[in-house]
């Protein structure tokens, strides 16, 4: 073996080292950390997207809060994964004035309601079904997004990632508010935070991101999907893609999100069956290794979405995805300490800022 020989091989050695869980993008001043993203918080520590849910997981410490944004009639950003009131959630305690016609307020769209109507609403009624460790923040009301961001600067953690979710419904587009007026709702409650280089943009509606692009083109956008809303093989362009005919690209999602200007991160379902188990008789990965690596060489991360079994979390480690969103931010740190891995800081409130 000739001196060069040895000296090729010895520069690759760091690189060989690196652990395979994470991967570098371009400008990323932590390469090599696994995104821990507390889903809505964390729902299976807490009442989902409560403030004491977001606190808890800072306090835990996780790298990125997933949440979801919703539109009130009245123009209000309200954090919240439903268009449409859940009775299994939220519970009515009276209308806002007497008389009111849309009272009872359940089961209505959440863009049909006033900030005051949705506000009456006691979200923290009853713990989740399927979530028993969950606690329960009795009386809850929905939050408001400039109260989570405000949340967020009163513990200065100035390190968080916030990953908000414009749930634009572009396969039923009269659910929610019109995609323009929505997207811009939420670009102006996060531009006057004050913390917007923290904030990443996910949706499943990539018009939605379209839209934000033009809005904040410096803003890391996330490429939301799971594998249905490609519709691959089905005549013209999904719309959920923005315009984009995923047939265009062989029904490649890597590929085709790709396109998407400003799309730093993929965000696809972990797997199928959605909430399937690695070593389950049928069950496969979508995020596989082979996605892993068609996103890194086009220097994305990939982050699937939403995993609460650490074996499977753990198969997903192995396949060098960039972090992963979870129920249970609580489990998936212990599983990252177990192996290794930096873990996110947590954060203690510092009074406002």
């Amino acid at each position: 073996m000739s001196p060069r020989t040895v000296l090729a091989g010895l520069a690759l050695m760091p690189a060989l080292l690196l652990p395979a869980t994470a991967h570098a993008a371009p400008g990323d001043p932590h390469p090599h950390r696994f995104d821990l993203q507390a889903h809505r918080g964390g729902i299976g520590m807490t009442t989902e997207e409560s403030l004491e849910g977001f606190a808890k997981a800072m306090r835990l410490g996780v790298s990125t809060l997933e949440l979801d944004t919703q539109i009130t009639k009245d123009l209000k950003v309200v954090v919240n994964h439903d268009r449409q009131i859940s009775g299994v959630k939220c519970a009515d305690t009276g209308p806002v004035t007497p008389g009111d016609p849309l009272y009872p307020y359940v089961g209505k769209y959440i863009k049909d309601l006033t900030l005051a109507q949705i506000k009456t609403l006691d979200c923290g009624y009853r713990q989740l079904p399927g979530f028993p460790e969950q606690e329960v923040v009795k009386g809850f009301r929905m939050a408001e997004l400039r109260d989570v961001l405000q949340l967020v600067r009163s513990y200065h953690a100035d390190r968080l990632k916030l990953n908000i979710e414009t749930k634009v419904e572009a396969g039923a587009p009269e659910q929610t508010a019109p995609r323009e007026v929505f997207v811009r709702r939420v670009y102006e409650e996060i531009h006057r935070s004050g913390i917007e280089r923290q904030v990443t943009i996910q949706s499943f509606d990539w018009g939605a991101l379209k839209a934000m692009h033009r809005l904040a083109p410096r803003w890391p956008l996330v490429a939301l999907t799971n594998y249905d809303f490609l519709q691959v093989g089905m005549d013209g362009a999904s719309p959920w893609l923005g315009g984009i005919d995923a047939d265009d690209y062989g029904g490649d999602f890597v590929r085709a999100a790709a396109t998407v200007p400003g799309v730093t991160t993929l965000s696809p379902n972990y797997g199928f069956p959605q909430n399937g188990k690695v070593g389950d008789p049928g069950f496969r990965f979508y995020a596989d290794e082979a996605m892993v690596a068609e996103a890194h060489a086009r220097g994305l991360k990939v982050v699937p979405w939403t995993c609460d079994d650490m074996p499977t979390v753990a198969a997903l480690m192995d396949a060098g995805v960039d972090g992963v969103i979870t129920d249970y931010p609580n489990r998936v740190r212990q599983l990252m300490a177990d192996r290794g891995l930096p873990l996110p800081r947590p954060y203690r409130p510092h009074g406002r800022a």
